[in-house]
């Protein structure tokens, strides 16, 4: 691994799939909070190293979790695959149950990029915060393409409708040129929030109004030149916080000291995990 911390990878076996989970060595020190990482759509597990590596230089416990059907996380989405949002919500409440033994005592806080993100608030918002203590988002938004800026919301509608469309048809979203293989549960449920800025109703829950009532503290981090979630996508999902205490930054590339994007951010990740350490830092005592 190129000198790199080793992991041990563990699995989670949920509803007949498995949930590939990265679980890395506690730093040295006794009652670390852990934090556990929810990517981003198509996005594997082991692409998020160096963000564990900075994260655990600042005295933080890391695992990272494969998304049901990429990387580690089997099998891969195919015809009869049907999972959308509500399965990828319950799957961070899996994972977080599988890790008890090692959370109790300890804060806990989930850190969502992209799609992670959407579905680890998913989970505050339809199974309770229990099991968290803070949610920290990188790169999150929801796709609504008119919150996208100046004249990029025109193209963001029918790229993503037809992707859906396409997803219908084929009944999986082969990952041509966007987001990997999919469920087309998945694509449908994401092609909703870009039609129409607002998650759908997920297992007969209104969870618009479930994402409202989330009083969990947020860390919420825009990026630099974020192709797929610019600044304003996010503002868009912050909002629908109503009860929770959200603190908004923006990461920039002469914060990072290194160009940015929508994943190029996780190689620039030192100063962004400190930061997320001093929000550890900062939550109420478990």
């Amino acid at each position: 691994m190129n000198g790199e911390t080793e992991y041990a990878q563990e699995y989670v076996d949920v509803d007949g799939d498995r949930l590939g989970v990265q679980v890395y060595p506690d730093p040295d020190r006794p009652g670390a909070p852990v934090v556990v990482i929810w990517p981003a759509m198509g996005v594997r597990a082991r692409y998020y190293r160096p963000l564990a590596a900075a994260l655990r230089a600042e005295g933080l416990a890391v695992a990272v979790a494969d998304l049901r059907g990429t990387g580690a996380s089997t099998p891969a989405p195919s015809r009869r695959s049907r999972y959308g949002y509500a399965e990828l919500a319950g799957d961070v409440g899996a994972v977080q149950e599988a890790l008890k033994p090692r959370l109790d005592g300890r804060t806990r806080v989930l850190l969502g990029h992209s799609l992670g993100g959407q579905a680890a608030l998913l989970h505050l918002a339809l199974h309770g915060s229990d099991t968290v203590d803070g949610l920290a988002l990188v790169a999150v938004g929801l796709p609504y393409w008119r919150a996208y800026p100046g004249r990029r919301g025109y193209g963001v509608l029918p790229y993503t409708q037809g992707i859906a469309a396409t997803a219908a048809l084929l009944r999986v979203w082969p990952g041509w040129g966007f987001g990997g293989r999919q469920a087309r549960g998945v694509i449908r449920d994401w092609a909703y929030t870009a039609r129409t800025g607002r998650f759908p109703h997920l297992d007969g829950v209104d969870t618009e109004a479930a994402v409202r009532a989330v009083r969990t503290p947020v860390l919420a981090v825009s990026v630099d030149d974020d192709q797929y979630t610019p600044h304003p996508t996010m503002d868009h999902l912050c909002a629908k916080l109503a009860a929770a205490p959200v603190a908004r930054e923006h990461y920039t590339v002469a914060a990072a000291g290194a160009p940015l994007d929508h994943f190029t951010w996780v190689r620039a990740a030192a100063p962004l995990a400190a930061r997320v350490a001093t929000f550890a830092a900062g939550l109420p005592a478990r």
